[in-house]
């Protein structure tokens, strides 16, 4: 049992729902830790067939937890690298999951929860959601969720999107393929009973090794994917201590604007 996520199994389906609702299942320690323990319990079973992923209420994921920044603020670089470390090891098991991957994504995402949609075999969702990469506004990167999310939605539209951090909708993500499908919310569970339906006519280790043979051919690897989260990582760590990263996070947790931004 798990305070922040829920696993409902449905023959050979289970659904992953990240279950956060009060907080819009923003990611914090214990969300990152249950979820990647569920990934390695569920990529054992041999019963599985298929895996959703979802988020509770309204919203797919809001990214970090406020409180979370918080104590990420004052930690350490070695805390923070650490911190890393634990989230990449997440977006990679998803990412490598033996067994098709689905998001459904129920509303809005952000930062880290964009990470979670690009990990996925399929995306499809919900006309209205909005999604961002907003980390520069902060001082920052979007360092962990970059090797996935460049790999979903290619470097020209990455570079635009982490710099720029605007906010983009549904139509968009869909555009540039961060969702395969975008549907209105009433035609969301169709849409994903109907892939759902085309992945069980799949042959399951023609399935595994379909997904191994696209991520060898895009050039990502199990152990390319450590080596890059461990630089990531250390990126990031050293971007949240620095001063610009202090002010950003700062600014952002008084809600007000950082120093660049005033400037401007």
């Amino acid at each position: 049992m798990s305070d922040t996520i829920h696993i409902r199994r449905e023959g050979a389906r289970a659904t992953l729902t990240l279950d956060r609702p009060q907080v819009h299942n923003a990611f914090d320690a214990a969300l990152i830790a249950d979820t990647t323990a569920a990934l390695d319990d569920l990529a054992r079973d041999a019963g599985l067939r298929v895996l959703v992923l979802t988020g509770a209420g309204a919203t797919f994921s809001a990214g970090a937890d406020l409180n979370w920044m918080r104590r990420m603020a004052t930690a350490s670089a070695e805390e923070n690298r650490d911190d890393a470390l634990r989230l990449a090891k997440l977006l990679r098991t998803l990412q490598f999951f033996p067994k098709p991957t689905l998001a459904r994504v129920n509303g809005s995402a952000y930062g880290g929860g964009v990470g979670l949609i690009a990990c996925c075999d399929i995306a499809i969702g919900v006309e209205g959601a909005k999604f961002a990469l907003s980390e520069v506004k902060l001082g920052l990167v979007p360092a962990t969720i970059a090797p996935y999310v460049v790999q979903a939605v290619g470097p020209r539209q990455a570079r635009r999107l982490f710099t720029s951090a605007e906010i983009f909708d549904a139509g968009e993500a869909a555009r540039i393929g961060l969702l395969h499908q975008c549907v209105a919310a009433d035609q969301l569970d169709e849409a994903v009973d109907r892939q759902l339906h085309f992945l069980a006519k799949g042959g399951p280790v023609a399935q595994y090794e379909a997904k191994q043979l696209v991520l060898r051919t895009a050039g990502m690897t199990l152990v390319d994917a450590e080596r890059i989260d461990a630089k990531n990582a250390e990126l990031i760590a050293r971007l949240r201590v620095s001063s610009e990263g202090q002010q950003g996070l700062s600014a952002f947790l008084e809600k007000r604007a950082p120093p660049w931004a005033r400037a401007q």
